[in-house]
């Protein structure tokens, strides 16, 4: 079952969504894989540190994430990974490593690769290790309102 807050926030604004079931996994590849979706249209969500703030990175599930690029993207040298102890009381209702990309439901900003907008859908984590959550990328851009990042060499 996804996360009650994402349900219960894509329901209020009737939002059309599909729940993907898949066997266990860890990783945005082996979910892309188990859930027949291409690893570039998977997104993953990355929990990073600007300065003292925490925010979200989402990329596609093939891509690793280069701090030296999205210090570029950002405009800040003082950008670092988030471990999880300093996360994981944000998102009382996922699975640690599951949370879906709505930082406006956890108090957080929200950073979207470009490439990930060029697809008509995105698939993401719904908060745990087993369900994937597929809906329209629009619906998915009106809701969050994610700003928009470049990374690349």
């Amino acid at each position: 079952m996804p996360s009650k807050m994402l349900k219960d926030f894509l329901d209020n604004n009737e939002i059309k969504y599909v729940s993907i079931m898949h066997s266990l996994a860890f990783t945005a590849v082996d979910i892309a894989k188990l859930a027949h979706i291409p690893s570039r249209e998977m997104a993953k969500t990355v929990i990073i540190k600007i300065g003292d703030d925490l925010a979200m990175v989402v990329v596609a599930a093939n891509y690793k994430v280069k701090l030296n690029l999205l210090q570029q993207a950002l405009d800040s040298d003082k950008i670092e990974l988030a471990n999880e102890m300093e996360f994981i009381k944000r998102f009382p209702d996922c699975e640690v490593g599951a949370m879906p990309p709505f930082g406006n439901l956890y108090g957080m900003d929200v950073y979207v690769t470009e490439s990930l907008t060029e697809d008509e859908k995105i698939t993401f984590n719904a908060g745990s290790h087993s369900e994937v959550i597929q809906m329209d990328y629009k619906d998915y851009e009106s809701l969050v309102k994610p700003r928009f990042i470049v990374l690349s060499n």
